[in-house]
């Protein structure tokens, strides 16, 4: 009872402004029989839905590590029903809106051109450029280009939305008033408009500092529903795997390659080993004859007089989970990407004495096959 008579007292110290505020508010109010609509996501990767509309989903990676294959390949499956092995599950073809504001003009039509249309197996003539909204925007000024995404969104109402990139909506990535009331108008624009955003951000350079870029970054990461990374294995081998979900994980990556005409495509595991291999070969044979020894990541390896020394221990901490088996063939191109040890007798060799100083376990399964394992 003095809950009740405290509490009109103080509503009636209120303005009607607030006493109005209030009532809206309690719109949001949440309660365990409160009906909300359910969530719906665009596409099902590894059998998971992902990529859910009225959210943000982050899709980071280094420079040239295969964002844009990504991003291609997204827009691509809106009007296919499968990819790779990601799949639409809607029925309908979904509408997409790319706006680009880092690449040239030249490079946007390119792509569109000759990877995304490619891609979906319809001929040129025939692709429904009324469901595709391609917007290069690096011409305009930095500080409307949100405001102009934001129109933009309103009036063509897509299901997709791919920002590419979201680093040059802000004039300083590392200011974090700006970076929040940005990510809080995105957030706003995909729930009020029912749309998945994807906001494409490079990390940060260093090889081994894989955190998105900037305070913007930071942001991006902790109010997305999900974020993805990209990673370039060698010349023409990619990854492209979640790193952070609210939801469904998916804990498998999808490895892709890109064949001569630009295009990615699914392979085998044992065809990317060779195409990775076949890497790996071309780099030998360019320092073939040369006195100059390639360069290796310091975090793994240092230099005794002539000699390179790993650092075993933290390289197969990076590479491996406890308890999980792995095999060479697995390891091996790991031990490549991380170190950039070149040589595949350095393969063996790390392998070797990564046995000898017992950071790992060998054993030998029924099928005569060498297993690896931390200890």
């Amino acid at each position: 009872m003095g809950h009740l008579i405290r509490g009109e007292l103080w509503l009636a110290g209120i303005s009607c402004e607030q006493e109005q505020r209030l009532k809206q508010l309690e719109q949001r109010r949440i309660t365990p029989i409160t009906k909300l609509r359910p969530m719906e996501f665009l596409f099902r990767l590894s059998g998971k839905p992902c990529f859910a509309r009225g959210e943000l989903t982050g899709l980071s990676g280094k420079a040239k590590s295969g964002k844009t294959f990504v991003s291609s390949i997204l827009m691509a499956l809106c009007f296919c029903n499968q990819l790779l092995s990601v799949e639409r599950i809607e029925q309908k073809k979904l509408h997409v809106l790319w706006y680009d504001t880092e690449q040239s003009e030249e490079s946007t039509q390119d792509i569109l051109k000759h990877r995304i249309i490619p891609l979906t197996g319809i001929p040129e003539d025939r692709f429904p450029m009324e469901q595709m909204d391609v917007f290069n925007v690096r011409g305009e000024p930095m500080n409307e280009r949100l405001g102009l995404l934001e129109l933009l969104v309103m009036r063509y109402q897509p299901d997709l939305v791919v920002l590419d990139g979201i680093r040059d909506l802000v004039a300083d990535i590392n200011d974090g008033v700006v970076a929040q009331d940005t990510i809080e108008r995105l957030m706003r624009l995909a729930s009020e408009n029912h749309c998945a955003i994807v906001c494409v951000l490079h990390q940060n350079k260093s090889q081994e500092d894989k955190n998105l870029s900037g305070w913007i970054g930071t942001e991006l990461k902790n109010k997305a529903f999900e974020v993805y990374e990209c990673s370039k294995n060698s010349e023409h081998i990619f990854t492209w795997g979640q790193t952070d979900t609210r939801k469904y994980t998916i804990p498998t990556p999808l490895q892709f390659a890109v064949n001569d005409d630009g295009l990615p495509y699914q392979c085998s595991h044992e065809q990317l080993l060779e195409a990775q291999f076949r890497s790996q070969q071309k780099m030998v044979d360019k320092l073939q004859g040369s006195n100059k020894l390639p360069d290796m990541n310091p975090k793994y390896v240092h230099k005794e007089g002539r000699k390179h020394v790993f650092d075993v221990k933290q390289l197969f901490i990076d590479i491996m989970q406890p308890g999980l088996v792995y095999s060479e063939e697995q390891l091996k191109p790991q031990i490549f990407d991380l170190t950039g040890a070149i040589k595949p007798k350095l393969h063996d060799e790390i392998l070797q004495k990564a046995v000898e100083e017992n950071v790992i376990v060998c054993v030998t399964n029924p099928f005569g096959k060498k297993e690896y394992g931390l200890r």
